[in-house]
């Protein structure tokens, strides 16, 4: 983040990255199978598929098969992926005010990862209080 602006595409995606590298070796070697995808905003049909109807409301999405749910039988048809949505990201942190962009960041792709790893929400939910 430079000049005081919001960080880019880009800038979150490095912050995305960065939160892989920090994790604890157990889960950083799966984490790096997962395909980090930046955009402005989530597709109409990401929004619809959640019932959602402002693009606001969704900072990460992570699409793919939990570890705990995939199977040798299962037909790989990609990465499974975490994408991350700069604009509702950066309306969060204006709203927030008391936090740094980059623990944000690193924030929403721990939750992300955690579904990836098998954990609903209700588990992250008792494991981070961090949106209290």
């Amino acid at each position: 983040m430079t000049d005081g602006l919001p960080p880019t595409l880009e800038e979150i995606e490095t912050i995305a990255h960065d939160t892989v590298e920090a994790l604890p070796e157990a889960f950083r070697g799966p984490a790096r199978t997962v395909a980090i995808r930046v955009e402005d905003f989530p597709s109409d049909d990401m929004l619809a598929s959640l019932d959602i109807d402002s693009p606001f409301e969704l900072t990460g999405l992570y699409e793919g098969i939990p570890l705990t749910e995939k199977s040798v039988f299962d037909q790989p048809g990609g990465p499974d992926v975490i994408w991350l949505f700069r604009r509702p990201i950066l309306d969060e942190w204006a709203d927030r005010g008391d936090v740094e962009i980059g623990a944000l960041v690193a924030h929403i792709m721990v939750h992300e990862l955690a579904h990836h790893f098998g954990w609903s929400d209700d588990d992250i939910a008792s494991i981070d209080r961090w949106w209290e």
